[in-house]
Order: structure tokens, then C-alpha cells, then sequence
């Protein structure tokens, strides 16, 4: 089930080189950063979408481990970050994805002549096909 809002425990691994970010309950999501703030940064994204991922295949979605249950290391703080889901995924769904189309030479040459938005026309002509009121 989708949720507005997820929060999550992540370790925050201090090395030299920087800061190493694992999710004990999101196996696979491991951003990384070179301060706390673009590790914050970095963690909340990656979770996000790491968690988008997981709704748009159906999986569950785990429960998040007590921080109390956790034991860092001496290099290693634990870090709650929150996803607010509702933004995130309007950001991922309404994001300008580039398409490549082959039209002939002529009816571009005519197109550009009268200066058509591609971008535009495209949109409005797949709407109406797809039958999309907006």
C-alpha cells in the first residue's frame, strides 16, 4: 500500500573519502556524499525513488527497523530520513522524457519554417489519441 509519507533508519558511514549511506531495511539503496548536508540530501532522494520503485513493481514495502535495535559502529551515526511521497512522485510523473521521431525532410522543413513547438504538438496530438481531457 502507497504512503504519503516514509521514514526510514540509514547508517551514516564515516570514512576519509566521505560518507557511505545504507538502508538496513532497502537493501540495494546505498547513496553517498561528501558532507551531511549532501548526505542528507542525497539519502532522502535515493530513498524516495528507491521507494517509488518498489510501488510501481508492487513490492512490499518493509516496515522500518526501531532505531534502538541498531548498533553503529564508532565511524557510524543513524540517521531517520523522511520521504514526503505525494511531491516526489509528481516530480518522477511529470518529467520531460526526450523522444527521437523521424518525420520526412519535407514536412519538417515546412514545420520549422512556420516555427511549430514539436514539443507541443506532439502532446496535444497524443492526448487527443489516447482521448486525455486536461
Amino acid at each position: 500500500m502507497k504512503k504519503d509519507r516514509y521514514i526510514y533508519p540509514a547508517v551514516f558511514d564515516y570514512a576519509t573519502d566521505g560518507i557511505s549511506i545504507e538502508f538496513p531495511d532497502l537493501p540495494g539503496c546505498l547513496p553517498c556524499a561528501h558532507s551531511d548536508e549532501e548526505a542528507l540530501k542525497n539519502a532522502r532522494e535515493a530513498m524516495a525513488l528507491h521507494l517509488y520503485s518498489m510501488e510501481q513493481d508492487d513490492d512490499e514495502i518493509p516496515d522500518p527497523t526501531p532505531v534502538t535495535s541498531l548498533r553503529p559502529e564508532a565511524n557510524q551515526a543513524i540517521v531517520l530520513i523522511e520521504a514526503w511521497m505525494p511531491s516526489f512522485r509528481d516530480q518522477i510523473e511529470n518529467k520531460a522524457i526526450k523522444k527521437t521521431l523521424t518525420i520526412p525532410k519535407w514536412l519538417n522543413d515546412i514545420a520549422e519554417e512556420k516555427r511549430v513547438n514539436f514539443s507541443h504538438v506532439l502532446q496535444d496530438a497524443l492526448k487527443n489519441y489516447l482521448g486525455i481531457q486536461q
